[in-house]
């Protein structure tokens, strides 16, 4: 896998990007009708920009998929009918936060181009941030993937069915940034029940190290809640395929659509506002909250 082609190098894609760059790879992407911002991390990561997807399929060896999960599905789509323009047919890795069900569609998609496809999940932060990067990978042939283990992220197989990666990645979201959205749904709550600030001073009290985490990490959320509005629908498919309840990952859905009507969705990882209080992030949020149920 000597060129391999990240899509799209947003936060975690630029980082990974540099990684390989870092393991001497030749790193490509196709930035036509992409922001700015992805622009720029692009060009920090030392990315080779491409001019169309055509030209990528028939340079690069491995191409890994990684960006907002409604998008999985097109984003395959048009990097098959791309395959076929070209006529070349790199190995396809889907790293986005989908599900089983889904994975297998974007598989069905890649595998009418006549190309081989990993199912892949991230966990942890891009590399550089800090932490382990894991990459988990599932499906008949993982050993493209493998072979990049070590290189700025550690590669986990497990085993040849596809989706196992993609669900194991479900299940984890499910919990962190279910737990965020939990935290934050009961914030609110109290917020518009008037208790608000008597919560937070019971918490100090007996849930120290759940206000430290609501704290540190509520306040940061609208710069993400876009993208992750789809990533709760996922995690409740991939709840719904297992007979499990689907309820708590569809309101958590509804926690990020209302914290990315904010203003502070605006914001990017790289302007994030780190000195804004949980008390100050509540009091929008709670307005955004009023303007929907009218109160």
């Amino acid at each position: 896998m000597e060129k391999i082609a990240i899509l799209m190098p947003g936060d975690m894609g630029h980082g990974i990007g540099r990684a390989l760059r870092a393991h001497g790879h030749d790193v490509v992407t196709c930035l036509a009708g992409r922001s700015a911002r992805t622009r720029g991390l692009a060009e920090a990561a030392g990315l080779r920009d491409l001019p169309d997807l055509a030209v990528l399929t028939r340079e690069a060896d491995l191409v890994l998929s990684i960006l907002p999960p409604s998008q999985a599905v097109a984003q395959a789509r048009a990097v098959a009918n791309a395959m076929q323009t070209s006529g070349s047919a790199p190995v396809y890795v889907d790293c986005n936060a989908i599900s089983p069900d889904t994975s297998k569609r974007v598989g069905q998609e890649i595998g009418g181009a006549g190309a081989r496809y990993i199912d892949a999940g991230i966990i942890g932060l891009a590399p550089g941030k800090g932490g382990r990067t894991r990459i988990h990978v599932s499906g008949p042939d993982t050993a493209p993937m493998e072979a990049l283990d070590g290189e700025g992220f550690e590669v986990v197989p497990l085993g040849v069915e596809l989706g196992r990666a993609s669900a194991l990645k479900m299940c984890y979201a499910g919990l962190t940034k279910g737990t965020w959205t939990l935290h934050t749904g009961v914030l609110l709550a109290g917020e518009m029940l008037g208790v608000g600030r008597e919560l937070r001073e019971e918490f100090a009290i007996s849930q120290q190290k759940a206000l430290a985490a609501m704290r540190d990490r509520v306040p940061r959320l609208p710069a993400d809640s876009g993208r992750w509005i789809g990533e709760m629908e996922e995690i409740a498919a991939t709840f719904s395929e297992a007979g499990a309840p689907t309820g708590f990952h569809e309101g958590a859905a509804e926690i990020f659509r209302i914290l990315a009507a904010t203003p502070f969705a605006g914001e990017t990882r790289e302007t994030l506002d780190t000195s804004r209080t949980l008390e100050e992030a509540l009091t929008v949020y709670a307005e955004e909250l009023r303007k929907r149920t009218g109160s």
